[in-house]
Formats: structure tokens, C-alpha cells, sequence
């Protein structure tokens, strides 16, 4: 039959091929009884600029193919590779496109390390503006906790909740930092 025609499955484009797509197979699955695997959703809630600028990617679906493809990286080279590719298709990176690149790079370390949620709030230290990062779930291995006393002090992580909580330095405080230190914390075997 016509199963990507206007008739049979109303207008593909409005929700993308590759939606659609993922959808029939989803639904094909779901019909044999195959056990479809989870999505892991990493919420990460950052201060900073990280997107793609009109004036940088100037079509609109570029763009958009560019922020579904970045969403869907699972490694870091992924991640250099679509780095190569705005190089050579669009020009030296804006700001805000290395801050969507190193956004990507800290959701990557959270897939690997398990981590769902990171947030960064302003907090007040003394009378000082300072940025807390709250992280969680995170499973520390005991020489990972001495590293974190010695980073950041001892009541920064708390086993029972999993959840790490850290007064941010200058050098933690944005995408890429925060991928440092988590890389610092449970480094890649």
C-alpha cells in the first residue's frame, strides 16, 4: 500500500521521516513482543549560550537535522566528527555552537556514567556569588569519594541519595568543566 502517502499516514513531514520512521519500528516491535529499550534522558540545566545561530547555519532545517543528530551522539567521536563537519561546511564555530558541542560532550559523560541530571544554581557563599552544581544519580567507587573530599570537601557527596553537590570553581563552571571534573571523578577505563 501507500504507507508513506498523504492518505495512508497523513502529512511525513510533519513530524520527519526519521520520527516516523523510528515510530513504525517501535510499533512493529511493540506488535512481535520484542522488549523495546529504555531512552535514557539526561537533564542537564546550565547558564551559557549553546545553540546554533541563524546567522551560523542559515537553513532551517539544517539546523534542525544539526541539533537531531547532536541529540542522538552516544561518543565523543561522534561528537568530534559533527564538530569536523560545521567546520568545513560552515566556517570557524561561534560561541554558541562550542557551547552546543561542549553540552553534548557533558550529556555524553552522564550517559556513561549514569548520571540523569545535572542543574546549576547561583548560591551565595559568605556573601559571595557562587554556582552550586547539583548532580544525581552518581554511584562513587571509594577511591572516587577520596578524590571528591580532596576536590571539593568531604560532605559534598552523599552515598545515600547519590547525589554530588559542588560549590563550582572558575574552571568547572560551564559545560566543558563540569565534563573535566566528572572525568576527574570516575575517569573512562
Amino acid at each position: 500500500g501507500n504507507l508513506l502517502g498523504r492518505d495512508q499516514s497523513g502529512h511525513v513531514t510533519a513530524v520527519g521521516y526519521d520520527l516516523y520512521v523510528q515510530m513504525v519500528a517501535e510499533a512493529v516491535s511493540e506488535a512481535r513482543g520484542d522488549v523495546i529499550p529504555e531512552i535514557i534522558s539526561v537533564s542537564i540545566d546550565l547558564p551559557g549560550e549553546a545553540h546554533l545561530p541563524e546567522s551560523y547555519v542559515t537553513q532551517s532545517d539544517v539546523r534542525i537535522e544539526a541539533y537531531r543528530r547532536l541529540s542522538n551522539a552516544t561518543t565523543d567521536e561522534h561528537i568530534a566528527d559533527m564538530r569536523d563537519e560545521w567546520l568545513d561546511r560552515f566556517g570557524p564555530l561561534p560561541v554558541q555552537a562550542q557551547g552546543l558541542l561542549d553540552l553534548a560532550g557533558l550529556r555524553v559523560a552522564c550517559l556513561r556514567i549514569g548520571i540523569r541530571e545535572i542543574s546549576v544554581l547561583p548560591a551565595r557563599l559568605g556573601g559571595r556569588a557562587i554556582a552550586l552544581a547539583k548532580i544525581s544519580p552518581i554511584t562513587l567507587r571509594a577511591s572516587a569519594q577520596i578524590r571528591v573530599q580532596r576536590l571539593v570537601g568531604d560532605r559534598a557527596y552523599d552515598e545515600e541519595s547519590k547525589t554530588l553537590r559542588v560549590d563550582l570553581r572558575p574552571e568547572w563552571a560551564s559545560a566543558a568543566g563540569l565534563r573535566d571534573l566528572l572525568d576527574q571523578l570516575v575517569p573512562v577505563d
